[in-house]
């Protein structure tokens, strides 16, 4: 292959492949139609959301990014939640309290569902995915379909600091890291919408982001695990994090400290950042940016401010690599959080597995 964007498009008969959303009215749901907009292999054909959004025109609902809202989404009628109708591949930004059971109603009737939702992610049978990290996890799939009896699947992506994190780690994974120590500055928008109360969130640190700190720990190690007989065998390293929310809008950065098998120079190190990238890259997907891992050499950077939005937000900032005193090495990162944290993860994600699926 050689790598351009959109070669050997998946799309069927000469036509974009149909997909819907669900949750289509939250941040996330609004991040997804955005960046499908213009889309080249996939166009959104059906919208589904809570009762209280269903039967109402899409363009009359708030708009909340600064995007414009495409003109087709706008005119789409919302529809229920009910699996069985639209197209046979959904993207799902449904809150946690509804997504576990409405997913698996779909996966059910036949749809295939690519979940930004927490539910199902640590189910042994349900890919974890980030595309440049482990794609041999999507081999899970058809023990999925037959062990649950599903017509269709759910694939889901990581935890919004789950997914950089993993990035960088896996491009240090052949250096056998043992210890991982992270603290997260984690944007406002993560929360959703309307999201943190102003008095809380202006000019202050929260020092505490329920069940953040587990799906960090636990995430990270299944999605640097092992794919092998029809399972996945964690990675062993140990990884401790403590997560926060500040008053940025967009982009979780995180403080990195990593201790390794054997000692490492920064020099590997940095060589590893500069040339890891997988397999949307070698594809030339659509949403893939050209190097997954961009390192800045400023004392400053990166910053969410200045950095986030580079790369359509798909590409993983890293910077400040030096000595810890504790664990050998540590280095910053930053991450967009709802574009390759959510829905961008989500769409690259079905990007792969609908090249995959044409080129059996």
């Amino acid at each position: 292959m050689s790598g351009k964007k959109g070669e050997s498009s998946p799309a069927r008969g000469g036509q974009k492949i149909e997909v819907g959303i669900l949750g289509a009215t939250g941040a996330v749901g609004q991040q997804f139609i955005a960046l499908l907009s213009g889309h080249p292999w996939f166009r959104v054909s059906w919208l589904a959301a809570s009762e209280r959004s269903s039967g109402k025109r899409y363009g009359d609902l708030p708009w909340r990014l600064s995007a414009p809202l495409d003109e087709d989404v706008a005119s789409m009628t919302v529809d229920t939640l009910k699996a069985g109708v639209g197209p046979e591949l959904v993207f799902s930004a449904l809150d946690s309290s509804v997504a576990g059971e409405a997913e698996i109603e779909f996966a059910q009737a036949g749809h295939t569902v690519v979940s930004n939702s927490k539910n199902h992610r640590m189910d042994p049978l349900v890919p974890l995915l980030i595309p440049e990290v482990n794609s041999d996890h999507l081999a899970l799939l058809p023990l999925q379909r037959e062990k649950k009896g599903w017509k269709g699947a759910i694939v889901t992506n990581p935890n919004c600091c789950a997914i950089p994190l993993a990035m960088t780690l896996a491009a240090l994974k052949k250096f056998h890291p043992t210890r991982v120590m992270v603290t997260t500055l984690q944007a406002l928008s993560g929360a959703g919408y309307p999201g943190v109360p102003s008095l809380d969130a202006t000019a202050n640190v929260i020092p505490f982001i329920d069940g953040e700190e587990e799906k960090i720990e636990k995430e990270t190690k299944k999605l640097l695990g092992m794919y092998a007989n029809g399972g996945v065998e964690f990675h062993p390293m140990t990884v401790s994090a403590t997560a926060t929310r500040v008053p940025v809008i967009n982009g979780h950065t995180e403080s990195v400290s990593v201790g390794f098998e054997k000692p490492v120079s920064h020099e590997e190190i940095l060589a590893a950042f500069e040339k890891f990238c997988g397999e949307p890259q070698k594809l030339g997907l659509p949403s893939a940016p050209p190097r997954p891992i961009v390192y800045m050499t400023q004392q400053n950077r990166p910053q969410p401010r200045l950095d986030v939005e580079k790369d359509g937000g798909m590409s993983v900032h890293v910077g400040r690599l030096r000595t810890c005193a504790i664990l050998g090495h540590k280095y910053v990162l930053l991450g967009h959080n709802t574009i390759r944290g959510a829905a961008g993860a989500a769409i690259l994600n079905a990007e792969l597995m609908e090249h995959q699926a044409a080129h059996k």
